[in-house]
């Protein structure tokens, strides 16, 4: 297996290389349209393999962008991903994706800060359609669309608005495919982005399940799960499983440990998503011997998952500050993961129109 701490060392190294780097995002030259679609992939199911294959079916041309998250290898939720970035990124290619792209580094930002950057990616990229799915609601075909008419709507606490008419358009909640959806429309607007028309929206297949699938990785039984996804996929989870290439739910726990219980309670209120009650408690409850330990002197936050990203960040100890800067620049580099061919390559790079592009070559 190709050692947790090396690939994080190597995306702290990346991580900090972007926030040194000067860029200026430019129009494109090329002519193609270019589809960009945001998904985590772990792993890539019939649920994105169906949305990829509509927006590709309505723009057959077009250049199909996955943008997959990203440095670090933490999901939105901050646990580590099934699998390294750049093997999702040759799944993805696999069953059709022509580009994929890097997106940023989610389990350590908060979901208003990943959404951000997400949407200068889609700005970068000269984005023409963002393909989403989403899960029919009562209520959710007003917010899409109000979205497709290039309203910004936004999540507020126990409502949806639209602050281009100051209407509320649904009272409660949104479940997390919709939730981004609003999210999206709400960062796009803050960036000043027109994504008038250029959403794709794809409800939602059912028979797929998460929880079913990472529990036939584990058990490298895939007899429950074979209809919910590629085959590709499949064949290649058979194949980083024989090569002991799984990373979900391994972390680098002698770091984790050694920021908690050497970080001063300066130094840890000032790392991302940290408040200075947070870092008090953790200070307050050390030395710590196991991430069990750890865990039960992390106070609830404002998400179930926020344990589980608090980890990720003494993981990855980054100040909120730097966090910021690094937000400002987003994407100051456009890291390519994976592409189909030569030729679609140099469209893509057309597209851009941005000098810095890099390939990513994680193992070797």
């Amino acid at each position: 297996m190709f050692p947790i701490s090396k690939i994080l060392k190597r995306d702290m190294e990346l991580f900090y290389d972007d926030l040194d780097t000067e860029c200026e995002i430019c129009e494109g030259a090329g002519e193609e349209l270019l589809i960009s679609d945001f998904t985590e992939y772990n792993p890539l199911h019939n649920g994105h393999f169906h949305c990829m294959k509509t927006a590709k079916s309505m723009f057959p041309d077009s250049l199909f962008v996955a943008i997959v998250p990203g440095l670090f290898e933490r999901s939105g939720r901050g646990i580590p991903y099934i699998l390294p970035r750049e093997i999702r990124a040759e799944i993805a290619v696999s069953v059709g994706a022509d580009i994929v792209v890097e997106g940023p580094p989610m389990g350590i930002m908060g979901s208003g800060q990943y959404s951000l950057c997400l949407c200068q990616m889609f700005k970068a990229l000269n984005t023409d359609y963002i393909p989403r799915g989403y899960k029919p609601v009562e209520g959710m075909d007003e917010i899409l669309k109000r979205i497709n008419q290039g309203h910004h709507v936004a999540s507020k606490p126990y409502k949806i608005v639209d602050k281009t008419t100051k209407e509320t358009l649904l009272k409660g909640k949104l479940e997390e495919d919709n939730y981004v959806i609003t999210s999206f429309s709400n960062s796009l607007s803050k960036i000043g982005f027109n994504f008038k028309n250029k959403f794709i929206f794809v409800k939602r297949i059912e028979g797929v399940s998460g929880t079913l699938i990472r529990e036939s990785i584990q058990q490298d039984n895939f007899d429950n799960v074979v209809d919910m996804m590629p085959a590709k996929t499949i064949e290649v989870l058979k194949r980083e499983i024989n090569n002991d290439s799984i990373i979900y739910g391994i972390r680098d726990e002698q770091t984790i440990l050694d920021t908690a219980n050497n970080y001063s309670l300066k130094q840890l209120s000032e790392l991302n998503l940290f408040s200075e009650k947070l870092a008090k408690n953790i200070v307050d409850n050390r030395n710590y011997q196991d991430l069990e330990t750890l865990e039960k002197s992390i106070l609830q936050g404002f998400s179930s998952h926020f344990r589980q990203r608090v980890l990720s960040i003494l993981e990855n100890p980054i100040p909120k500050k730097t966090i910021s800067e690094y937000i400002s620049k987003y994407p100051s580099t456009i890291r390519i993961l994976a592409y189909k061919d030569k030729n679609n390559l140099k469209k893509f790079k057309e597209k851009i129109n941005n000098e810095n592009t890099s390939l990513l070559r994680l193992r070797g």
